[in-house]
């Protein structure tokens, strides 16, 4: 065979990409195609390792008491691990770190084996950017489950995550070397490690591996897990409402401080969760201990001015709800415009009840037998001006008494204090009022009396 047609056969043979094949994940679950939707990987160390583990812990291995105290100490040290350095110091870099915090810190959070920094503070970064959207990795719109840990254990499309930026990560050398060797060294700081220190200290290799390997791997792991889902769950929001996520102190309590997720997301680059001192945030605490030590330094905090607007625009957002549901009589630029003389002859060629008040003409014919001061009182404000009246010069009436007015008033008379600069003449002579916000009320000191005398 000639060459030519040598070459021309071996270009129609089909080639084997090397490339994985993410199109299966968008085809249905089928009994041809279910085990190439898990990624492995995750499901060996999230579901099968913790089944062993506890397995053995209920068979086989006896919990030593030494063994006991070194996994929650081991737990709080690769825990903090993740908090303060994953999460705050590279995914935020709410703080600066030198280089032995920083060695630490990646030693520590490489034994939560939770991916490597990049990884992790890569999907971190755009949860982030794209919360609660479909570019958000593990998006809690999609439920409680799937933001806590079923996104690991389903392979996803890479090309369906956000972009976010992580040359920052990519030029750090610790953060290189630790991607670059995370196969080897995770199971060693997260296994080994506690089977070696149990062994060689008091005996207890199986405990070690046992109780300060997988179980206490499996308890960090939902505990970070908890910061993608319970805390976009359970709780308030105190800053902002657009997204889910909360604060809640028994989120704080589960996760090391990372609880207060609301205050977390409207100022991520904070270093602290918690900004009361009350409040349950040991990371914080760590990261402010370390910066006494002189290991790390610039932390930075937002303004308090500005975290306290954000907290004031949420409570008047709530107000404003809740003065929605409430009656508060017609609003005032809806009322009708009357000179003096038409406001007095309602009372005088009517027999209509009303009064006037800051500008405002008030019906009290309902109101003239319910009155705590009497009859009396009612009936010698009828067709005139009671403003000084009720305001202090017979009795200085209370909230509750302007806020029944507000559901009696009937009208507003040209020249009032509180209408004069809102209303304008039209080419007729009719008076009218401009806009003014609906269920708008004025403050009760705020109206002068200038309307005129008979």
């Amino acid at each position: 065979m000639p060459s030519t047609a040598i070459a021309k056969h071996i270009k129609e043979i089909p080639k084997i990409s090397t490339k994985n094949d993410f199109s299966v994940l968008n085809e249905p679950w089928t009994v041809w195609n279910w085990y190439k939707k898990p990624d492995w990987v995750h499901v060996l160390g999230l579901v099968f390792m913790p089944i062993y583990g506890f397995y053995m812990a209920y068979t086989s291995v006896a919990l030593q008491q030494k063994t006991a105290i070194f996994s929650v100490l081991y737990y709080f040290f690769t825990g903090l691990g993740i908090t303060a350095g994953y999460h705050r110091l590279w995914s935020h870099r709410a703080y600066s770190a030198g280089p032995t915090l920083q060695f630490i810190l990646m030693l520590a959070s490489t034994g939560a084996m939770q991916g490597s920094i990049r990884w992790w503070c890569r999907n971190h970064r755009a949860h982030h950017r794209y919360t609660d959207t479909e570019k958000d990795p593990y998006g809690a719109q999609k439920g409680l489950m799937w933001s806590h840990f079923v996104w690991m254990l389903l392979r996803q499309d890479p090309t369906t995550v956000g972009w976010a930026d992580v040359s920052d990560l990519k030029a750090n050398k610790l953060v290189r070397f630790q991607h670059d060797h995370f196969l080897w060294l995770a199971p060693f700081m997260s296994l080994g490690v506690p089977t070696l220190i149990a062994g060689l200290g008091w005996g207890d290799y199986w405990g070690g591996f046992i109780y300060g390997g997988i179980i206490r791997q499996f308890v960090v792991h939902h505990a970070t897990f908890c910061v993608n889902s319970l805390a976009h769950w359970l709780g308030d929001m105190p800053f902002d409402d657009r997204h889910t996520p909360r604060d809640h102190i028994l989120t704080a309590l589960v996760t090391l401080g990372e609880g207060y997720h609301n205050f977390h997301h409207e100022f991520p680059q904070d270093y602290r969760n918690a900004i009361k001192f009350y409040q349950y945030d040991p990371t914080k605490w760590l990261i402010a201990f370390c910066a006494f030590l002189g290991l790390a330094s610039d932390l930075k905090r937002f303004p308090t001015n500005e975290i306290t607007k954000g907290q004031v625009r949420m409570q008047q957002q709530k107000l404003d709800q809740i003065k929605s549901t409430l009656i508060w009589g017609t609003p005032i630029d809806q009322l009708p415009v009357y000179t003096f003389e038409e406001f007095q002859a309602m009372a005088t060629e009517k027999g209509q009840a009303v009064t006037l008040i800051e500008g405002i003409i008030y019906d009290l014919e309902s109101f003239v037998d319910e009155h705590p001061g009497g009859r009396s009182l009612i009936r010698s404000a009828i067709g005139k001006d009671a403003t000084t009246s009720f305001n202090g010069g017979v009795y200085d009436h209370s909230n509750a008494a302007r806020h029944l007015l507000e559901r009696m008033r009937v009208g507003v008379v040209a020249g009032g204090g509180y209408v004069e600069h809102r209303r304008s003449t039209t080419s007729s002579g009719a008076h009218r009022l401009s806009t003014v916000p609906a269920n708008s009320y004025p403050p009760a000191a705020s109206v002068s009396a200038v309307n005129r005398t008979a």
